[in-house]
């Protein structure tokens, strides 16, 4: 390829650290698709001559055809994809292949190729996280009344609706998607004509081709176009936000299946046993999706690294950009379909869940909110007084709910018999109707505005 400008050959060492096929092989539909849209152009600006072009098109095609039903025959001496692809339609068509490279650049056919790749990878993602979101939905939706015991610090806090908690992790994920929504808009530029680094001499057209692949528009300035991987920054910021959010949801069910929550039971499908216990189930799907999120972040760490410090505009450097993408979107996608399934298979005891959400005292806010309602009591103040109630209960070794009225009245006499309809789980997070709360009729109006809004 460049052997006019040296005398020998690389050595075996320079071959190795140099070839990128192993890696950059999985860009062979971009990087066909992008030569496709690129010799329908020179042959438009009459750079090309139709029949040349009808010629390189004809190669392509079979070049895909091969490529597609028997994968692609690495050759480390063409070092990367657009080198077999070029390499490989000289040997169909002949002189003609050579034509096809005019007025481009290995650096903006990459630039271009990681681009559609990238591209394609988001809308798989974000199939992933949208079939995610309908199975948080669907059990939200079944579980909007069922109570849980909602956790500060690992620590009963007050009761929630098992629904609530469900839909908390569909945010999350509405979060995600938006994420990478926002990084295909600000992708979807073409480097494609921005050659190797200053554009070209040859009248090209650079919308034409950005249309044909379906980007908004052409990059403004050839030197940005080929030296740019904010996309694949971008992408892996969105992965490790995603990988984070399925981490916590993993390190869920890790807890709520131990033996002493019980909360939930992972199906035969989504557990291993033990080699000497025979009776172990072992959440490993959810532990292997916890230890992902470190993957995540540390190939955007990986990614920054490469970028941080590199000249304009293009460096062997970013030769190495693509393979912590790769790594990244193949791991997300498969942390997805086993959170997916998950969720969408997994049992809960909804008895065990309910018993534990009226332990530790969790209504002791329903009785201090009760106090400012009903008796006009500063909230400081009511604080104050539930806090005796509670030393009162644990001193009893009760519940709250179990007092007598005697009893709770004798630490304030403003307390009646009217404070019992509050302090059962039910009646706290029925009375949760604020915006955002964990009533089952919240959930509910939850759910439909989520699927009313398509996700």
């Amino acid at each position: 390829m460049w052997g006019g400008r040296f005398a020998e050959g690389p050595s075996a060492v320079m071959r190795d650290i140099n070839v990128s096929i192993g890696v950059d092989k999985r860009l062979w539909r971009q990087d066909i698709a992008g030569s496709r849209a690129h010799a329908a152009m020179l042959a438009a600006a009459g750079i090309l001559s139709q029949g040349d072009a009808a010629e390189i098109v004809r190669g392509l095609d079979t070049i895909e055809a091969e490529y597609a039903a028997g994968g692609l025959v690495e050759n480390a001496a063409l070092e990367d994809i657009h080198m077999h692809v070029e390499g490989r339609l000289k040997e169909i068509i002949g002189e003609p292949a050579g034509r096809l490279h005019t007025a481009r650049s290995r650096n903006d056919q990459v630039a271009t190729d990681f681009r559609l790749w990238v591209r394609g990878a988001i809308d798989a993602i974000d199939a992933g996280l949208g079939g995610f979101q309908k199975a948080l939905l669907a059990r939200a939706e079944q579980h909007a009344a069922d109570v849980m015991p909602g956790f500060t610090h690992l620590q009963t806090a007050q009761p929630v609706t098992l629904g609530h908690h469900l839909m908390a992790y569909h945010e999350m994920t509405r979060r995600d998607r938006g994420r990478f929504a926002d990084a295909r808009a600000r992708l979807n530029e073409s480097p494609l004509g921005a050659a190797a680094l200053a554009g070209t001499s040859f009248p090209i057209d650079r919308h034409a081709t950005a249309k044909a692949l379906g980007f908004d528009r052409p990059m403004a300035n050839s030197l940005d176009a080929v030296s740019d991987r904010d996309f694949a920054l971008e992408f892996l910021s969105a992965a490790a936000m995603a990988g984070l959010h399925l981490s916590r949801l993993a390190e869920e069910i890790i807890i709520w299946a131990s033996q002493p929550y019980g909360f939930v039971k992972l199906p035969d499908a989504f557990s291993t046993g033990s080699s000497i216990m025979p009776q172990k189930r072992n959440p490993d799907a959810a532990e292997l999706v916890r230890a992902k999120a470190g993957l995540f972040l540390g190939a955007y760490q990986r990614l920054a690294v490469i970028m941080k410090g590199l000249p304009l505009a293009y460096s062997k450097d970013m030769q190495d950009d693509k393979a912590p993408v790769f790594e990244a979107f193949d791991t997300l996608a498969l942390c997805l379909a086993a959170m997916t399934g998950m969720v969408e298979t997994i049992s809960f005891d909804t008895a065990r869940m309910r018993a534990a959400a009226g332990t530790g005292f969790s209504t002791a806010t329903d009785l201090a909110d009760w106090l400012v309602r009903e008796g006009g009591v500063p909230f400081r103040e009511a604080h104050h007084i539930t806090g005796r109630c509670v030393a009162a209960a644990e001193a009893a070794g009760c519940d709250l709910a179990d007092l007598p009225l005697e009893t709770l009245r004798g630490v304030d006499a403003r307390i009646d018999e009217r404070v019992y309809g509050v302090l059962t789980v039910d009646a706290s997070v029925a009375s949760r109707t604020s915006f955002g709360g964990t009533s089952p009729a919240n959930v509910r109006a939850a759910v439909a505005a989520a699927r009313g809004a398509g996700e």
